[in-house]
């Protein structure tokens, strides 16, 4: 967290992705406009006007956020995630909590104060810390906000943060999802790390994956995003065709590593390049000691033709 002070804006309920994603697509038209007319009228500011961007000082909040069984059970199946029995019931899979949180999330993002297109941004990293079991039943508070506006080589950069607590105040989930703007400008230096050479490592499993995958993962996560539906969708916002969410593949990783129940957690994944669909993913998953004696597991998903990455992460035990 940056310790920013935030006004606190309480949501009645989790709103709807489908409603979010036709506010931003109104946006994006709105801004289109604007910026016609901003090249039609000379001397009017536009986005080269020296004001610099600022993201909005609040942070968004909904109480009573059920982990819901059948929809919990149902994400689990579609990324291949075991169901686990811990002390109090049913422990609610890493990947559940991320998709029951993303709406609260892109609420921040899709606000109209917002300085950064939302449509056709890339997911480029997640870091999760998984404090302590959450049982399947549970109510949470849910709350979101947007921090670390920077710049990119490719654009900018900014962070989405989310904190899932119990009724009594208890933080059980943090995470920190990184996404990039292609084309916008913010000042600043660029803080992009070194490059690192990818080598593919001896695989454990190879995923196929169909052309319904990313209108299979919408379907228990709610993120309808276009750029995953379909060829036509996707190609309307730039893409190549139709991609796998990047959170159905750190999913299914994160399945296929195994956490024991009971287990508190950090879990990283980076994305590369996207994954096309239909397509198939060669997948390597680390084994550093399975059951009660599991510290950590690296993995990795990648082009087997190719060789090119598409996720490198890691999951590691918290504390002893």
């Amino acid at each position: 967290m940056d310790g920013a002070a935030r006004e606190q804006v309480v949501l009645t309920d989790v709103p709807s992705l489908g409603g979010l994603y036709a506010r931003a697509a109104a946006g994006a038209a709105a801004g289109a406009a604007g910026r016609t007319l901003t090249r039609r009228l000379p001397g009017r500011p536009g986005r080269r006007s020296g004001v610099e961007p600022v993201l909005p000082a609040v942070e968004h909040v909904v109480e009573g956020v059920a982990v819901d069984a059948p929809a919990h059970e149902a994400f689990s199946r579609t990324v291949g995630a075991p169901l686990r029995e811990g002390a109090r019931g049913t422990e609610a899979f890493s990947g559940y909590l991320h998709a029951l949180a993303f709406p609260v999330a892109m609420s921040v993002l899709t606000r109209g104060d917002f300085p950064l297109p939302v449509l056709g941004m890339v997911h480029l990293a997640n870091e999760v810390e998984h404090r302590g079991a959450v049982t399947v039943g549970e109510d949470l508070t849910v709350t979101a906000h947007a921090e670390r506006l920077r710049p990119h080589r490719a654009g900018a950069q900014v962070d989405l943060v989310v904190r899932l607590a119990r009724e009594d105040g208890e933080l059980v989930w943090t995470g920190r999802s990184t996404y990039l703007a292609k084309g916008a400008r913010v000042p600043g230096p660029v803080e992009d790390g070194p490059r690192r050479e990818f080598v593919p490592p001896a695989p454990t499993g190879r995923w196929r994956l169909p052309a319904r995958t990313g209108r299979d993962y919408a379907a228990v996560s709610g993120d309808w995003n276009p750029i995953h539906l379909s060829g036509p969708s996707a190609r309307a916002l730039g893409m190549k065709g139709a991609i796998a969410h990047g959170m159905y593949c750190a999913s299914r990783a994160l399945a296929e590593v195994g956490v024991p129940a009971g287990t508190g957690f950090r879990w990283t994944v980076e994305f590369a390049a996207p994954v096309l669909l239909p397509g198939t993913v060669a997948v390597a998953v680390g084994d550093a000691g399975r059951g009660p004696q599991w510290r950590r597991s690296d993995y990795a998903g990648w082009d087997p033709r190719r060789g090119r990455p598409h996720f490198t992460g890691a999951v590691e035990r918290l504390g002893p």
